[in-house]
């Protein structure tokens, strides 16, 4: 059996990734991965594309994704904790009012039901700087497909 948690994030305002990226630095985020930017943009057929890239990369990958002509689609970007050794995917979906984050890189699991993911600790470390930015609310969820 496996399993699917993600974290559901409504803003009060548009957001850019930028602007998520930049705040989740804060707690020590970033989107430098092990194997360097991950990033997605949905194409014609409403999938999402991901493709990786150097960190040296960066500011061009994300003046791609805010793009204004990118504001109708889904965009994706991963962030990395490189302290805690954990991440995962945010997704910014159109209208940039929604993103979604899964974690999906040395996801970590909880203590008292290790099948189960720790979302708390991902909550604990992303909060605070996405409510700074307006963040409305959030829903946690961890389910066996």
């Amino acid at each position: 059996m496996s399993r699917t948690a993600d974290i559901d994030f409504t803003f009060q305002a548009p957001v850019t990734a930028s602007l998520i990226v930049r705040a989740l630095s804060e707690s020590g985020w970033s989107p430098a991965e092990p194997r360097g930017i991950s990033y997605a943009i949905q194409d014609e057929d409403g999938d999402l594309d991901w493709s990786s890239a150097p960190p040296e990369t960066l500011g061009q990958i994300i003046g791609a994704l805010d793009s204004p002509e990118r504001e109708q689609q889904s965009i994706g970007v991963s962030v990395y904790h490189p302290g805690a050794e954990t991440g995962g995917l945010l997704l910014l979906f159109p209208g940039r009012r929604e993103a979604s984050f899964t974690p999906s890189i040395n996801r970590r699991s909880h203590t008292v039901a290790e099948e189960m993911t720790d979302l708390s600790w991902y909550l604990e470390q992303m909060l605070a700087p996405l409510f700074k930015i307006g963040l409305l609310g959030y829903t946690a969820q961890d389910m066996a497909d």
